[in-house]
């Protein structure tokens, strides 16, 4: 009889794979000096990745090809059926190329390398002449050693002559070696698979570094002002309700109609996000609402935005002060005179009216644009307030596999200020790129996030959306200091199909720490600068700043060379984190229930004491109850050690793997198709009436449900407070006079005795109860609620 299949647990597949790669690092001290290739220390972490580099410096004396005289001489490096080439220059005999291009050592096809001149022509491009090498006697060039130094090589042509027609044919400089991806010249060296690409193109396939602008929150205090004058009627002060509207970049906010028309007050403070170098300015606008949906200007004044004095500390006041309002002038003028350093002359005149502001930077704040539950930078914009760094973390990007066919992959990994890009992996199934990067770490409660994509841009055009392979966040806290962990990390997406595993990242991973003694101490810091404490921002506008200093953020690195696309960003940053998902409401919902499962587990089992289902524990715990009220100085003790004995008692099964995305805890493989199909419509929706009414109504039955809950939870603490109410004045008489009998009896008993007997008789035996509910909880269900009184 055959044996039915085993069941797969729920979320195996999405497991982490422990591995043990051949790293310097994992080998150990006589391992790493015993390893046939040596690696730098700083690249202890990678597998090393032999590479032929060729340096194409520059040529002289290249002789004459046309009948014009002219030449515009290029390179062709070639090794097997690879093959790079330089850019060509015009008309030059004497070209500088500074050019350098590298040959993997996994693909080598040839054991000679071939640098070939060209003139290039419109018809047929013209052999000048070239050198060929024998790669078995090309030098290893290692770091920490020096960069290898370029020499000149003689041209020759096919038959090996230096000499035509009595001419010589000319020299080239090159720097050829052997060397790893340590190398100085890796990063900006043109890869063997990414040849053939436009320049264009090939700029979106190296590896970059990169850093998020500076943010720095800007606060605007809106006093009020004085002697405005109308719009319609420039000698009259205004008879019509007075806003005013503040604008920066693309950051609008107004204030309320403010009152006297002539003089009105405000005091609404608005909180911007600003970013250095501040190239917006700040435009302050006062308007009257002459009209239902029109308001007119009366006044405005551009101040620039590196004007206001910064703020690190909530101590240190803010002086408010008076502006002049010009008339007559729009935002795009004021903008413009602000960024030529320039005074609109022409249309806009000086008078009376003036606004009241109170504005400064406020650097102590840290500007969020992380999701906070797990962000990578906590520090503040000021830098005299950072917290010293307590140690490194370092990660090696290794390898991906099961990525899927015709995949160009390539990884983003972000942690703090510093985001990383690995290299454009092209034309290869074997998807390795072995790069290690450093962060320096300020605070353990930090993750880092390391995402792949799939580049869709390798034509340099740029129109293409790079496509999202998955993601991997982990927390340093979860890593044990001085350990390298090598694992595969399930990469995932969820789509409006469902859940779909898209591949596996493999990861090396090493926290370092320089400061035991702050490291320590920080766990009973606050997580957050100060200035969020002592002036907090309300958890709505954080989430409206975050939004703003995340696209901030995607528009700055956006324009860095290469770009790091938006949709990487936000894939990186969680952009949508903040958009309803009935997925993550059930999951969400299940980790709430899985945090009274404890206080459940318990009350079941003192349930077990009470009606004695094990009469030796019962008897032992009978024991130690009269025991500690005999002894009652020994409760604490013993309720801290009993916590000490479980956390040693645990530690044989504490977690040997580092944290990563569960599939069964984010409900993402239960869940149903209409519901990932809710979870991805756009904001607003583009979902047909039907469909939308259908998940109205479902959402209408669940916060029902959510209502009835929540109404019982009010009941429950509205029957507690009419203990003493006198709603039900019988009840309340009774109470308070059950109150005044027991506090004579308690005067009089004393404590030890009173405790004994009322535990003796919580733990009396079965036979002892009623099945009936007790005469207390009888009592309290009978206590009056509001339930009653809702319409």
């Amino acid at each position: 009889m055959a044996k039915p299949p085993a069941q797969v647990a729920p979320g195996s597949a999405y497991n982490l794979v422990e591995t043990k790669p051949p790293l310097p690092a994992k080998l150990g001290p006589r391992g790493a000096a015993m390893a046939a290739t040596k690696m730098a220390s700083t690249y202890d972490m990678v597998e090393p990745m032999k590479y032929l580099y060729v340096s194409v410096v520059k040529a002289r004396d290249l002789p004459t090809m046309d009948v014009t005289g002219a030449l515009d001489p290029y390179v062709e490096v070639k090794l097997g059926n690879f093959k790079g080439v330089t850019k060509h220059l015009v008309k030059n005999h004497n070209p500088v190329w500074r050019q350098t291009f590298a040959f993997s050592f996994a693909n080598l096809q040839s054991n000679q390398l071939e640098v070939i001149v060209k003139d290039k022509d419109t018809i047929h491009d013209d052999f000048v002449g070239r050198i060929v090498l024998d790669v078995s006697d090309i030098p290893e060039c290692i770091p920490p050693d020096s960069p290898l130094a370029p020499q000149w090589y003689n041209l020759s042509d096919t038959h090996g002559e230096r000499f035509r027609h009595g001419h010589s044919l000319g020299e080239i400089m090159l720097a050829v070696w052997i060397g790893t991806q340590a190398d100085e010249a890796f990063p900006e060296a043109y890869h063997s698979g990414a040849h053939p690409l436009s320049t264009a193109g090939l700029t979106n396939t190296r590896s970059k570094v990169y850093y998020s602008p500076k943010l720095i929150y800007l606060k605007v205090c809106v006093i009020g002002a004085k002697d405005l004058i109308g719009a319609e009627n420039s000698k009259d002060p205004p008879v019509k309700p007075i806003i005013t509207k503040i604008q920066m970049g693309g950051q609008i906010r107004r204030t309320r109609p403010g009152q006297p028309p002539a003089n009105p007050v405000w005091n609404d403070e608005f909180i911007f996000v600003a970013c250095e170098p501040f190239e917006d300015p700040l435009v302050v606008t006062v308007e009257e609402k002459v009209a239902a949906g029109r308001d007119e200007p009366i006044g405005r004044i551009v101040i620039p935005v590196a004007a206001n004095a910064p703020r690190n500390d909530l101590a240190k006041s803010v002086a408010s002060k008076w502006f002049n309002l010009s008339r007559g002038m729009t935002v795009d003028e004021a903008a413009a005179d602000v960024t030529t350093g320039t005074k609109h002359r022409e249309h806009s005149k000086t008078f009376a009216s003036k606004i009241h502001l109170k504005m400064s930077l406020e650097t102590a704040y840290h500007v969020v644009e992380e999701s906070t539950h797990y962000t990578s930078d906590l520090q503040p914009a000021a830098k005299k307030l950072r917290k010293s760094a307590i140690g490194m973390l370092e990660v090696g990007i290794l390898s991906a596999r099961g990525l899927g066919g015709n995949k160009n992959p390539y990884c983003v990994a972000k942690y703090g200020a510093k985001w990383v890009r690995t290299r454009t992996l092209l034309g290869t199934a074997a998807h390795a790129w072995n790069e290690q990067y450093i962060w320096e770490v300020f605070d353990l409660g930090t993750v880092i996030t390391v995402a792949v994509f799939n580049n869709k841009n390798l034509d340099g055009h740029g129109d293409a959306k790079d496509e999202r392979v998955g993601k991997v966040r982990v927390r340093l806290s979860a890593l044990e200091s001085d350990r390298v962990y090598t694992h595969y990390y399930p990469l995932m997406a969820l789509t409006p199909g469902g859940l779909k595993k898209t591949g596996e990242l493999h990861l090396a991973v090493r926290f370092t720490c320089t400061a035991w003694a702050n490291m320590l101490a920080q766990y009973g810091r606050p997580l957050l600068p100060k200035m969020h404490y002592t002036s907090p921002i309300s958890v709505l506008q954080l989430n409206s700043l975050r939004f703003l200093a995340m696209q901030m953020v995607a528009t700055r690195l956006g324009k860095a060379e290469p770009p790091l696309r938006r949709e990487v960003v936000e894939y990186i940053l969680d952009a949508d984190s903040h958009m309803f998902s009935l997925r993550r409401s059930k999951a969400n919902f299940n980790r709430i229930i899985s945090l009274f499962s404890g206080a459940l587990a318990a009350g079941k089992w003192f349930d077990n004491i009470c009606k004695w289902k094990n009469p030796l524990t019962t008897s032992l715990v009978h024991v130690l109850f009269l025991i500690l009220v005999c002894y009652p100085e020994l409760i604490l003790s013993t309720v801290f050690l009993y916590i000490f004995l479980i956390g040693v008692w645990n530690y044989r099964r504490r977690p040997r793997n580092p944290p990563h995305m569960d599939t069964v805890l984010s409900h993402a493989e239960l869940a149903q198709p209409d519901e990932l199909d809710e979870e991805f419509d756009t904001f607003p929706t583009s979902k047909p009436g039907d469909v939308v009414r259908m998940r109205y109504d479902r959402l209408r039955s669940v916060a029902g449900r959510v209502q009835t809950v929540v109404g019982d939870l009010a009941m429950q603490g509205e029957r507690a407070q009419s203990l003493l109410s006198w709603r039900d004045p019988r009840a309340t008489a009774m109470f308070i006079t059950l109150s005044f009998i027991i506090a004579i009896v308690l005067y009089v008993t004393p404590f030890r005795v009173v405790a004994v007997l009322a535990g003796l008789y919580l733990l009396r035996h079965p036979r002892l109860r009623s099945k009936q509910p007790s005469a207390p909880f009888n009592f309290y269900k009978r206590l009056p609620a509001k339930g009653d009184m809702l319409l």
